[in-house]
């Protein structure tokens, strides 16, 4: 090839390089950097626990990032602080003002996530490997979790004895999200039971809607009108070894309106806890916060139910769950 040659190929070759760098510099232009605020209230927790969800969670769920050099130049900052801004909106150990109770259910859905394999984001890992969590990091995270249980079952237990029945409210309480709580699932078809890493029995219920969706496999989506209620209680172990229900934990409603409950995939959360059944959240974007995080991350598949009846298991359905 004589240079004649090698100089036309050269020279369209510097021009493209010379524009891709005009257009990197031009993107800089319209880099907004993340909005730095005061951390609030920082979770209090065991320090080998706070080190996990330092090295793993805080650089996308916290006020303080801790952002690589790569993570600032756009385009890659744009969806950076996308799924910060996200985050932060689900949970931020920067702003933990949470009760005892809140704070064990939100680690409980750490644990979820993790265990699951959701969290940290797979992406996010490709670029900060040291971020991955490991078995030894799950197994501290799910022995604090179960730790909080147990200490809050003691703060509660003023009287072992009490009459569970003497204690229920005579008028039952509502969500901040408008969700009314109804004694009457305990007269609705049981669609599914399960346990949990915490020694709880799980009894999932159904209303008529929610049951014919289930018998005619049409739940995904869920029909408008469903209504499922997941009621918790303690294991207890008798002497003999037989398992049965004991203390009643909390009974978990979800509710289908599409056109209510927009923010969170159409579905209304709320958790009613202890003989009181007091509802959790301060504010309506409970659910926005924290519930949904969960269920669009290992339940979408199934219409953001975690329980689906096992019965279920149609061709259709295995089909639905492989895509």
């Amino acid at each position: 090839m004589d240079s004649s040659k090698k100089k036309r190929t050269v020279k369209p070759i510097a021009i493209l390089f010379l524009a891709a760098v005009a257009v990197l510099i031009t993107l800089q232009l319209f880099n907004p950097s993340l909005e730095g605020k005061p951390v609030a209230k920082k979770i209090e927790a065991p320090r080998e626990v706070l080190a996990i969800l330092e090295n793993s969670c805080f650089n996308c769920h916290s006020n303080k990032q801790n952002l690589s050099w790569y993570d600032k130049i756009a385009p890659i900052s744009w969806a950076v602080n996308k799924d910060v801004k996200r985050a932060k909106e689900v949970l931020n150990f920067s702003e933990w003002n949470y009760s005892a109770g809140e704070h064990q259910g939100k680690m409980y859905a750490i644990l979820n996530m993790m265990q699951s394999g959701k969290m940290p984001l797979h992406e996010y890992t490709l670029l900060h490997p040291s971020a991955k969590i490991t078995q030894k990091d799950i197994e501290t995270i799910r022995k604090y979790t179960l730790s909080l249980a147990s200490l809050n079952a003691t703060k509660k237990e003023k009287n072992p004895h009490q009459n569970v029945q003497n204690s229920v409210p005579a008028k039952f309480p509502v969500s901040p999200n408008g969700v009314k709580y109804t004694d009457d699932f305990k007269n609705w078809k049981v669609i599914s039971m399960s346990t949990l890493f915490d020694h709880s029995i799980r009894v999932i219920y159904g209303n008529d809607t929610a049951v014919k969706a289930v018998e005619t496999e049409n739940f995904h989506p869920w029909p408008d009108g469903s209504i499922i209620v997941k009621s918790v209680w303690k294991q207890e172990e008798l002497a003999d070894g037989e398992v049965r229900a004991g203390a009643f934990v909390n009974a978990q409603f979800m509710v289908k309106d599409t056109k209510k409950y927009t923010d969170t995939e159409g579905w209304g959360f709320a958790k009613f806890s202890g003989n009181d059944l007091h509802p959790t959240g301060k504010t309506d974007s409970f659910a926005k916060e924290s519930c949904i995080a969960c269920h669009r991350q290992l339940a979408e598949k199934t219409g953001y139910l975690f329980d689906v009846p096992m019965k279920v298991n149609t061709e259709r359905l295995i089909k639905n769950l492989e895509k």
